[in-house]
């Protein structure tokens, strides 16, 4: 089927004072989004610091090396008896200085361990978590593009409507004064009119918000708009055809339900390390000191003192803080459970609805085609009849209102096929950046 055209006339009062004469695709919104949206650049500073957690968590098992150093100059007053037994008093004043340098390397700390497996998880949580906003960029991008399209189609179908409207009117006023036409028809035609007058100014103001809207997305002021060109766009189902296979895509491949999985799995490697608390922990240390004037009994002498051997701690009491950790955990990972498995049902709910989206999608589009040829038949045969005398004037609003109304559903029907397209891949886990260059292939002449 042809490109749905509105009349030239139509065009020039509605926009060729205010076009800019660039264009935007739908593939330049995304990427001109992706690179200027706030909430992508926030996911991705959380990913860049939310992955510091491994290294975090490795540096705690290497060995750790550390120096302290210290100088003081010390003043000592010394009161004791001479040997006449009268007490005398002696200051001195001397340099003390000691320097230590320690080697520790954890040989048994179980915490660290699992500290270590969680932080794996908790990088893939945060890694799934900036993709999930990708995606989503990509739903809303797409979403508020078409959108703004249906809004431009939905002002074309008003503006068409007011000029048939104005001839309808022009047409009823020369039969009534050629003695052929009834005063009825002239008040019909005027309240139409006039009804749809008031709805360019709605179609003009919701036009103005969902480029506003889009706007918004990509940070940058919004020309021209690439059209669908339907002579390119395909209907077509869903591959595959079976709802459970895109289920289950979605639960192994959503970002969404990888973050849920990621955090469920770190809140279980939590609780180990809340038992850890409870196992005794092994340091290999290595001690290293100089020192010199440390004590006033040995004012002046120094010490080299190398020391090396293994460290034992072991938990016996701590007030039940352990205890207490331990229940914290565990209701923490009973929240996590819960997370996902509530997020995974609501996950095929959604898969659902943009699956058929998709498939009821292709056959409402198909139907609506059909019913604007109808339409313009009707309205073809009652333009004739009108001519004939058989018809009336309203006869042919209706027909042409009818095949406004038919042309307008046919508009929404065509985005919603390709916005449901893009977010089922969405949930599925698939491209997103794939799914936006097929459907923009689809723009332009």
């Amino acid at each position: 089927m042809k490109p749905f055209r509105i009349s030239v006339l139509a065009l020039a009062l509605g926009f060729a004072a205010s076009s800019p004469a660039w264009s935007l695709n739908l593939l330049q919104a995304y990427d001109t989004a992706l690179a200027n949206d706030a909430t992508v650049r926030a996911a991705r500073a959380a990913a860049d610091a939310g992955r510091e957690r491994l290294p975090q968590a490795r540096a705690a098992l290497l060995p750790n090396l550390s120096y302290s150093g210290s100088r003081f100059e010390n003043n000592l007053t010394r009161e004791q008896p001479n040997p006449l037994g009268l007490p005398t008093t002696f200051r001195d004043s001397y340099l003390s200085d000691n320097q230590t340098l320690t080697l520790r390397q954890a040989l048994f700390r179980k915490p660290l361990w699992d500290a270590y497996e969680q932080a794996k998880f908790i990088v893939e949580d945060v890694n799934a978590v900036l993709e999930r906003e990708i995606k989503n960029l990509g739903v809303r991008v797409s979403g508020a593009y078409m959108e703004a399209l249906l809004a431009h189609d939905q002002l074309e179908l008003v503006l068409a409507q007011k000029a048939f409207m104005t001839t309808a009117l022009d047409v009823a006023r020369k039969s009534l004064a050629a003695g052929s036409g009834t005063r009825t028809d002239i008040d019909e035609a005027q309240a139409r009119l006039d009804m749809t007058k008031a709805q360019e100014v709605e179609a003009r103001q919701h036009l103005d918000f969902t480029r506003r809207q889009l706007e918004v997305l990509i940070s940058e002021r919004v020309g021209k708009l690439e059209p669908v060109n339907v002579e390119k766009m395909p209907l077509l189902p869903p591959t595959p055809a079976s709802l459970d296979e895109w289920i289950a895509r979605a639960e192994a491949a959503n970002p969404e339900i990888l973050s849920l999985k990621a955090r469920a799995e770190a809140a279980r490697l939590e609780v180990k390390k809340a038992e850890g608390g409870h196992y005794p922990s092994v340091d290999m240390v290595a001690q290293y000191i100089s020192s010199s004037s440390e004590n006033v009994n040995t004012p002046n002498s120094s010490y080299v003192n190398k020391t090396i051997g293994v460290q034992l701690v072991v938990p016996i009491y701590s007030g039940g803080y352990v205890s207490s950790t331990v229940r914290q955990a565990l209701a923490q990972k009973a929240q996590a459970d819960e997370l996902l498995e509530a997020a995974r049902l609501d996950l095929g709910v959604r898969v659902h609805r943009e699956f058929r989206g998709v498939t009821e999608g292709v056959v409402r589009v198909k139907a609506l085609e059909q019913a604007v040829k109808s339409a313009d038949q009707l309205l073809l045969s009652s333009r004739k009849s009108f001519q004939a005398g058989s018809r009336s004037l309203t006869d042919v609003l209706n027909a042409e209102q009818q095949r406004q109304l038919a042309l307008r559903d046919l508009a929404q029907a065509r985005y919603v096929y390709l916005v449901s397209r893009i977010r089922l891949l969405a949930l599925a886990g698939a491209g997103t950046r794939e799914g936006i260059e097929e459907t923009n292939a689809w723009l332009g002449g």
